[in-house]
């Protein structure tokens, strides 16, 4: 994470600059007309009607009404960034796009990160994939690669997207459930749509409910091409791997959550950046010869497939920072246009159906979003070079264009705009050669929906194994009918026995031995559905790593919060010996006292509190820090609440370090039978705990944690 330099200074700079400039800010209406009142609307005497002439009253409240424009059907909940992204290393032998080409460059970027099933209003800790889109502000255009947290999609073709989306969405007789799959109608049409099944076993992996926007990784999702110099094709997956590693947090924690931060991702993101601890994210790809596009046993162009690493691996050329939060959340975050149809030069498009469909969808989408074909001119959608075209008019046209021809070709107007040259830098699509039908279908090598999701699951740690049932044994407990429990668990069957087994057991079912045909309703017509029935699962490598959490990074303690439990009387010592070295390594050390304000330690210095016990919960943190200090330990025992905090730490498998009397309190909680975990620390340095935290969890915990009492 990159740390910003003079960040006080400049705060304070900029503080006192805007106090400056506000008090020369005299209020106005829209037309510059200056207002000495804007709390009274214009009355026929003191208790009198308000008259029809009020035109201040008028201009303030008719804004007020137009304020909000829809939201997005999906992705409507978002935060986001702005940045720069810089190259590595050249990739010309691939591509001819500046922004891979120029090590020299600094291309400004935007980033909005998104939940995708939630309404603008839903919490940030909700089961669901996350969007991870990215503007680049390129020399040669603007590039929008648009993606998600996880490397493959739901469907294979974009017909199906606003079934997908209905089915996933609260279901309409009732409006229930916001920001959740876990009903009948998502998993109606899961169980009879199986090409959601590998997109489906990721969002019921922790990949669906990260700890933070900045410790997840990002996918293109799509197979691209890249285009060299020389018109040479590459086939391309794009992925964003954060420098803090891919971490998560459990189910318990994020209902939790929801609870205690509906915005905890929000603010985390923009606390990070605040303080100086810039997000950071190196941006890899997998190369693909065109020769070898049907080398593999999985088709490339289908969307619900990804290439493991470990048969293509990922080669990192750049990396991206966010530096920088919006000045305004509807400016920026909310009128913010991605659309995957955005590329520059050397960049192209493959025949994948769900990308060929949302070059449709997206532009159509902001059309009815933002109003007009004019959404373009918006700031945060401007591209920063110059831009001359024909288009004229339509609503809220914010330029001039001046002239008078708007046609091509003319000679009134000098033949401008004219068409540019290739050596110019002009766009020209990849000369594929086609020779097909017209037929509405798909390629039976889009059939196989078992073998990736079984890969998926064989290839993560126990701990996560053991997620992934308990999240399809809530999925599935909250559906009302047996028979889409009953076919789901034959289809997780497909993918592993030994999760069908347990996922049935915490249902109450039996796995079936068959289930009613067809299982897969995607492919409309009759007389194909037999034909594309998905076939038993191939097992074309034993397991990925790389899809794993557990292989992540564990070097950082960069932006964790640690909870100091402490109140009037704790050890100064104690107490700054962890939090010089905490604070060292980038960690953010929280004080959580019985009540706000200050305390003092035992040399009677005052401490700022950071939260009360009352107004603060333990998932909020990520380590557990006591001091020692007599009177300090029994203030803290005579509070249950901190009880509660210490054992709902242990029971989510995070580190707990405690000095002193510090002790006395641990042995009042269930952590007092298992003080020889690898991740409790009693009286002792500091640097275990420290690498205890970098380790994320302590997860040869859980059977024990389980045991704690909620």
């Amino acid at each position: 994470m990159a740390k910003k330099d003079n960040s006080q200074n400049k705060k304070t700079e900029d503080l006192k600059q805007f106090e400056k400039d506000a008090k020369n800010k005299v209020m106005t209406t829209n037309q510059g007309l200056k207002v000495n009142d804007t709390n009274n609307s214009l009355k026929a005497g003191e208790r009198g009607s308000t008259l029809l002439e009020d035109f201040l009253l008028r201009e303030k409240i008719t804004h007020f009404d137009h304020e909000r424009i829809p939201e997005r059907i999906v992705h409507a909940r978002g935060s986001a960034a702005h940045g720069y992204f810089e190259l590595y290393k050249s990739i010309e032998k691939y591509s001819k796009a500046g922004i891979f080409t120029d090590t020299n460059r600094k291309t400004p970027v935007f980033v909005r990160f998104s939940t995708v099933a939630g309404s603008k209003g839903s919490p940030d800790l909700a089961r669901d994939v996350r969007g991870f889109a990215v503007k680049f502000y390129t020399q040669e255009g603007t590039w929008d690669l648009v993606g998600n947290n996880m490397p493959i999609f739901f469907i294979q073709d974009a017909m199906k997207f606003p079934d997908l989306v209905h089915a996933v969405k609260p279901e309409p007789n009732k409006e229930i459930p916001q920001a959740a799959s876990a009903h009948d109608t998502f998993y109606d049409f899961v169980s009879r749509t199986t090409e959601t099944l590998h997109n489906h076993i990721w969002a019921m992996s922790d990949r669906a409910i990260p700890r933070s926007l900045r410790m997840m990784e990002g996918f293109g999702i799509h197979t691209f091409r890249l285009i060299n110099s020389e018109g040479e094709s590459h086939f391309v997956k794009f992925h964003w791997k954060p420098k803090l590693g891919v971490h998560s947090v459990t189910w318990d924690e994020a209902v939790k959550i929801n609870g205690a931060d509906s915005d905890f991702h929000r603010r985390d993101l923009w606390d990070a950046i605040e303080a100086g601890h810039f997000p950071e994210w190196e941006l890899g790809i997998q190369i693909v010869a065109q020769e070898d596009e049907h080398k593999f046993d999985f088709d490339l162009l289908d969307p619900t497939k990804l290439i493991p690493e470990e048969l293509v691996p990922v080669e990192i050329i750049g990396k991206m920072t966010l530096n920088r939060n919006p000045e305004n959340f509807f400016a920026e975050t909310e009128q913010v246009a991605f659309l995957p149809g955005h590329i520059i030069p050397g960049i192209d498009f493959t025949n994948d159906p769900l990308l060929q469909g949302r070059l449709f969808s997206y532009r159509d989408t902001q059309l009815s979003r933002l109003g007009s074909p004019n959404f373009h001119q918006i700031p945060i959608n401007r591209p920063i070079v110059e831009t001359h075209n024909n288009q004229r008019d339509g609503q809220m046209q914010m330029d001039i264009p001046k002239g008078q021809t708007a046609y091509f070709p003319n000679s009134l107007g000098g033949g401008c705009p004219h068409m540019a040259k290739m050596a110019e830098g002009a766009f020209n699509s990849y000369e594929e050669r086609i020779d097909a039908k017209k037929i509405r279908t798909r390629s039976e090598s889009f059939n196989d929906h078992f073998s990736q999701p079984a890969l998926f699951y064989r290839s993560l740690a126990d701990w996560e194994k053991q997620h992934v049932a308990d999240a399809y044994t809530f999925e599935l407990g909250k559906c009302k009918h047996k028979h889409i429990k009953e076919r789901m668990l034959w289809l997780i069957a497909q993918i592993n026995k030994d999760l069908s087994q347990q996922v049935a057991k915490g249902l109450g079912l039996k796995v079936p031995n068959t289930i009613e045909q067809p299982i897969n309703q995607a492919i409309g017509a009759d007389a194909e559905v037999e034909k594309h029935q998905p076939p038993k699962q191939k097992n074309y490598l034993d397991k990925a790593p790389s899809l794993s959490q557990s292989t992540t990074k564990f070097d950082s303690i960069v932006t964790r919060k640690i909870a100091v439990l402490a109140s009037d009387g704790f050890s100064m010592s104690d107490f700054i010996a962890y939090k010089k070295a905490l604070e060292k390594e980038g960690a953010m050390v929280k004080i959580i006292a019985p009540h706000g304000g200050t305390i003092r330690c035992d040399e009677n210095m005052e401490h700022e509190v950071d939260a009360s016990i009352m107004t603060t919960e333990s998932v909020l943190f990520d380590a557990v820090y006591i001091p020692g200090g007599k009177k300090s330990i029994e203030m803290l025992k005579e509070e249950p609440k901190y009880i509660k905090f210490i054992n709902e730490t242990f029971k989510h498998c995070k580190a707990i370090a405690v000095d002193n009397e510090g002790e006395d309190l641990l042995d009042t909680t269930f952590v007092s039978k298992y003080k020889n975990d690898n991740a409790i620390f009693v009286n002792e340095k500091v640097n275990g705990f420290i690498n205890a935290i970098a380790k994320h969890r302590n997860w040869d915990r859980m059977p024990i944690a389980a045991k704690v009492p909620a």
